[in-house]
């Protein structure tokens, strides 16, 4: 990957947590400078995520920082070699915008995701039916073909039930507002069902009655990043782009607020049966 391409999601996490570290070591920028005889602004390129870096350069800051814990050594070297892999998604032309890349290069590198979603059904777990009928509304078909292509290559994570688990939490009205013909409708809530009962997606339905404060309301997505220790990170979805929360109070807000939705809302087994029922009023 040329210096130009980044930064990159993975690019920005790497160099995130060698400047926490070195911030953590209690050293100076021009010491890390020093340690890899190189100047300042590299450092600074590096922990901003512009450029990467080299197998050696990163073993001797992360002996400069006196990181002894092997497996997170291993998770940021893994890491620094994945800044140059060439992911499905890189050719599929024009249409994916940067903040969906960024979406994209965090679900790929994720061992489970949480997302509650209040309007639409989560990406993962909608029909190519369902699909076309939102793409459709504000897009060309060229750029619906190509999302639609890409979404349903998403999709492809939730065979992979060893190493990637899903859970949502739907709010009702999202269920009341599937767009199209009887068949659409139907057969996304008939998808819904099927999946919700594989061994690594969990669905919760969350009623209408259910007493949340409003904040709550909003979508959100929890990633739980591949990694040692562990990574959390959130995902805000808004009319101009995407924002990124790192922040541990940031995180442990939304963790929060995914256990108040959670307890709020039906059981997946509860929730299986509320849409069975949906189904039987629509071909009533």
């Amino acid at each position: 990957m040329a210096q130009s391409d980044m930064p990159t999601m993975r690019s920005r996490r790497l160099g995130g947590e060698l400047r926490q570290l070195r911030l953590n070591a209690g050293l100076k920028v021009q010491d890390a400078a020093e340690a890899l005889e190189c100047g300042q602004p590299k450092i600074s390129q590096i922990e901003n995520g512009k450029r990467g870096i080299r197998p050696l350069d990163l073993t001797t800051l992360l002996n400069l920082y006196g990181l002894e814990d092997e497996r997170q050594r291993a998770s940021l070297k893994r890491l620094a070699k994945e800044i140059h892999k060439v992911d499905w998604w890189s050719g599929q032309g024009p249409f994916l915008h940067d903040v969906l890349k960024d979406y994209l290069m965090l679900e790929a590198d994720s061992q489970a995701v949480r997302t509650f979603e209040p309007m639409v059904i989560p990406g993962l777990l909608q029909t190519e039916a369902y699909m076309r009928e939102q793409f459709s509304v504000v897009t060309s078909a060229e750029e619906t073909q190509t999302l639609v292509e890409t979404r349903m290559k998403r999709k492809e994570l939730l065979g992979n039930k060893l190493s990637f688990r899903m859970r949502a939490v739907i709010d009702v009205p999202a269920l009341h507002r599937i767009g199209g013909a009887e068949d659409v409708v139907v057969g996304q809530l008939e998808h819904l069902i099927e999946v919700g009962s594989w061994s690594n997606v969990d669905i919760q339905v969350l009623p209408l009655g259910a007493a949340l404060p409003m904040e709550q309301h909003a979508p959100f997505t929890l990633f739980s990043l591949q990694a040692e220790p562990p990574v959390e990170v959130v995902w805000l979805e808004h009319l101009t782009g995407g924002t990124l929360l790192e922040r541990r109070p940031d995180v442990q807000a939304y963790a929060g607020a995914w256990d108040d939705l959670t307890a709020a809302a039906q059981s997946p087994a509860e929730s299986r049966q509320y849409l069975r029922e949906l189904i039987e009023e629509r071909r009533t």
